[in-house]
């Protein structure tokens, strides 16, 4: 080969090289200036999980709020069911003790005054040992309001006769005496006298019965007095 052909060839080469190399600077430089000319592209994804987890965080925290609320509306409610059912349970009780007042009220106003009809306005209402019996149980410190229980016990007892023998006890007068010789604490005549055996009750359903309408329900109750 001359000489002048290998220069030639070796200009060739050469030049060929170098196209080469700026061909290839050019598709580099191309890379680079692409890359800075869109920055966000590489940022895209790593922020939309920074959103997907911000929101995802005020989900639960909503969700925690709600819970805490409904919780202490929870509460709240069944401290007022509570104070209801406490008040209620006061309230029934009172009612109760109110009742169980009233109703030891009237017991002990039927005990002493279990009768409930018409009371006479004077003595003068009545005759015989009735009018003399009514007459004494007002100075003995009785109201009128108690001769109709002690006309009912006497009349049981033995009809207002001053003379009236249990045949069975021995029991004797007007108010049944057992024996009738007690009576003989207020009067020798205890046997003919019915103010001496009227007396005498009067003093005995006193002290053992406070008033004539205590005995008459003693002895309705029991039959006795």
């Amino acid at each position: 080969m001359s000489r002048p052909w290998s220069r030639f060839a070796a200009r060739t080469a050469a030049v060929a090289l170098l196209s080469v190399g700026v061909a290839g600077g050019f598709y580099l430089s191309e890379d680079r200036q692409s890359q800075r000319s869109n920055p966000g592209q590489q940022q895209v994804a790593g922020s939309v999980s920074e959103i997907d987890v911000n929101v995802e965080y005020r989900q639960e925290e909503t969700v925690s709020r709600q819970v805490r609320t409904a919780r202490q509306q929870a509460s709240e409610v069944r401290k007022q069911a509570k104070a209801a059912a406490e008040k209620a349970r006061k309230a029934e009780e009172a009612a109760r003790r109110k009742a169980a007042e009233k109703a030891a009220k009237e017991a002990a106003a039927r005990a002493a005054k279990p009768y409930d009809g018409p009371i006479p306005e004077s003595c003068e209402e009545y005759s015989g040992n009735r009018k003399v019996g009514c007459a004494l149980m007002i100075d003995a410190g009785f109201k009128i309001d108690q001769f109709p229980c002690l006309d009912k016990l006497w009349q049981k007892e033995s009809g207002w006769n001053h003379k009236a023998r249990n045949r069975s006890s021995g029991a004797y007068g007007i108010p049944q005496a057992y024996p009738g010789s007690k009576m003989a604490s207020v009067g020798s005549d205890w046997e003919t006298n019915p103010v001496t055996q009227i007396k005498w009750g009067l003093g005995y359903i006193k002290g053992r019965y406070s008033t004539p309408c205590g005995a008459w329900t003693h002895s309705q109750n029991k039959g006795y007095y």
